[in-house]
């Protein structure tokens, strides 16, 4: 197949590559593709994932479907004009990534705060317990021992009072967006941030959604430009905003939830990292403002790991009838296995204990940055909430975006910038950085200080 970077939009990827290699004539009419867990497997991405690129190429008709033969190769032998035919090459195939020191991008949690021990210790209870039921089917909206785990704790860490039959459990934040598109419907109009993390604009167009695009200043979303964007859905991240790092006000949020009443739409609250608040108390969620008009998003890829996909969606009363009723012959897509053994991990304390383990991390680790930062002999202005794990960092003196990121490269830093994230061009966000921090350890922040220190003139104007 054709070479596709995984990493930005895995499904995709994947749907572009076999498309390409159907129109150029490597896959032939009648072929037989891979399963979907054999081209999971060989890709390392989830059996989902390959679902959503498979049945995207169903759609267009590209491929046909045969109950219990799998995926093939439907009679297409026109190629789009202009497009060259792709040359035969494996998927993972591909130029080696650029290694860096010091990673402020990818902010995976350093291996040795996962709770191996403990983890590893719930897992036998969980297998010596549970036996042979670990092999049955999963229902739909997941292990109501761990939906009821997950309520009670909402409810004392973020006073949210939600039923455990509103909860769905599944294989990431992506799961659940383009599960959204089949509940809400494919005619809706979904109001996205921007900046903002692309795959969620990516995966609501890869469901067949139309989207619109809403700037995000110092408060949140443009309230205005909610207001007249038509949108029957708006996507944000209320507790800290990423990249901006901005924190909606309560007064924007209730705005938001009477927008929401009187247009009857939905806000899709995106709640990546609020466990993570470092300073003060956890924020409302906009979930306890109105159940009926906020549809909740959460994962463990930052509390626990990237590669434990899984995560949980609360849905207000009315959708939640609807997802019954669409997937209940489903099965829940994350092993029972996990399930459990997440379950027990929360209800038994460790869930919460590891979580003050790693705030207390974070905070040492930020005032190191935030220290870090001061240090620096050039006029910079740090945009820090207390919340998250990421700082925009604006540097005026800069010469550009990229002398930042080629010079910070050239040290061994990986960075990105706040341009790096818009879908418009918008003045205003130009010469900030987004120091993702969550991936350092204790001390490395010292060390980034010391090379910014001695980036001179190839990055700032009039060197120190």
């Amino acid at each position: 197949m054709r070479t596709y970077d995984l990493g930005k939009n895995k499904s995709y990827a994947i749907y572009s590559a076999v498309r390409g290699d159907i129109l150029g004539g490597v896959l032939k009419k009648g072929e037989r593709l891979p399963s979907k867990r054999v081209l999971a497997a060989d890709a390392g991405v989830s059996v989902i994932t390959v679902q959503t690129a498979y049945d995207q190429l169903l759609a267009e008709g590209y491929i046909t479907s045969k109950e219990r033969s799998g995926y093939f190769v439907a009679d297409v032998d026109v190629r789009p004009l202009g497009e060259r035919p792709p040359a035969p090459c494996e998927l993972l195939a591909g130029v080696a990534p650029q290694e860096y020191e010091i990673d402020l991008v990818a902010g995976s949690t350093p291996a040795e705060l996962f709770p191996f021990s403990v983890w590893t210790k719930l897992m036998r209870k969980v297998l010596a317990e549970e036996g042979s039921h670990l092999l049955q089917r999963v229902p739909a909206p997941g292990d109501i021992a761990l939906r009821s785990e997950i309520a009670g704790y909402l409810y004392r860490a973020r006073g949210v009072n939600c039923p455990p039959e509103r909860i769905i459990v599944g294989a990431g934040a992506e799961y659940f967006y383009g599960m959204l598109v089949n509940i809400l419907g494919r005619d809706k109009l979904f109001a996205v941030e921007d900046p903002g993390h692309g795959k969620i604009a990516s995966t609501y167009a890869l469901g067949g959604a139309r989207c619109a695009f809403i700037p995000v200043y110092r408060n949140g979303v443009d309230l205005k430009a909610v207001e007249s964007s038509n949108a029957d859905v708006l996507h944000i991240s209320p507790s800290h905003q990423f990249p901006t790092g901005a924190v909606t006000p309560a007064a924007c949020r209730v705005r938001l939830i009477n927008w929401a009443r009187e247009r009857g739409a939905y806000i899709v609250e995106d709640d990546y990292d609020s466990e993570f608040r470092l300073s003060g108390m956890p924020l409302q969620s906009m979930l306890g403002l109105d159940p009926e008009r906020v549809i909740y998003i959460n994962t463990f890829s930052k509390s626990l790991a990237p590669s434990m996909r899984m995560g949980y969606m609360i849905l207000p009363e009315s959708l939640a009838v609807k997802y019954y009723e669409m997937f209940s012959t489903s099965a829940n897509v994350v092993p029972l296995f996990e399930q459990k053994t997440l379950a027990a991990m929360i209800g038994e304390g460790h869930f919460e204990r590891h979580m003050n383990r790693l705030k207390n991390y974070y905070r040492n680790v930020r005032q190191e940055v935030l220290a870090a930062i001061a240090s620096v002999p050039y006029k910079t202005t740090a945009f820090d909430t207390g919340a998250g794990m990421h700082i925009a960092l604006q540097c005026p003196q800069a010469l550009s975006d990229e002398s930042i990121k080629q010079t910070a490269a050239a040290m061994g830093i990986r960075i990105k910038c706040l341009t790096d994230y818009l879908r418009s061009s918008v003045p205003g966000y130009e010469k900030i950085a987004v120091v993702n921090y969550s991936g350092l350890k204790k001390g490395q922040a010292a060390a980034i200080a010391d090379k910014f220190a001695k980036l001179g003139i190839n990055l700032f104007r009039g060197g120190a």
